[in-house]
């Protein structure tokens, strides 16, 4: 029976990866698509990137749709949480990493005055595409109950 649940228990990752990593290329493909108009002078090389990060975004935020439980916490995490949390943490550290070109990109966008002049808004996006494919993980991949975990301490 352990072996039907743990074989079950990854098809079902398998699958939130999948999608995940589907909504993602969707998302990559925007960016990859729109960039040149909004941002004639871009590299290709940001383009590219964009369109691998989303892949990869796609694919935390489905890994991220299994947690849906916090051991030291002993309670129940919502997918709308552990999406959005996952996916602001990945785009706050991407912002890190690539600070200077997101903050050309921001100031071309928006200009000088404009209201957004803080690259670190990318954060804020990635908590909203994380919600996106965590609902979309959620609606087309399938999830299967785990058992309660309980703390060991008593």
């Amino acid at each position: 029976m352990l072996d039907t649940f743990h074989a079950q228990y990854q098809h079902t990752l398998m699958q939130q990866i999948v999608v995940g990593k589907a909504l993602g290329l969707f998302i990559g493909l925007i960016g990859f698509f729109m960039l040149p108009y909004l941002l004639p002078e871009v590299s290709p090389l940001i383009r590219w990137g964009i369109l691998c990060w989303y892949i990869t975004f796609g694919a935390v935020i489905g890994m991220a749709a299994q947690i849906h439980y916090h051991p030291m916490l002993n309670c129940q995490l919502p997918w709308w949480l552990t999406s959005a949390i996952m996916g602001g943490w990945l785009n706050l550290v991407l912002t890190f990493f690539a600070y200077d070109v997101m903050q050309a990109m921001i100031l071309r966008l928006f200009g000088e005055q404009g209201l957004l002049q803080s690259p670190f808004w990318f954060a804020a996006e990635g908590l909203i595409l994380g919600l996106l494919i965590g609902f979309g993980v959620n609606r087309f991949a399938q999830r299967v109950p785990l058992p309660k975990f309980h703390s060991s301490q008593g």
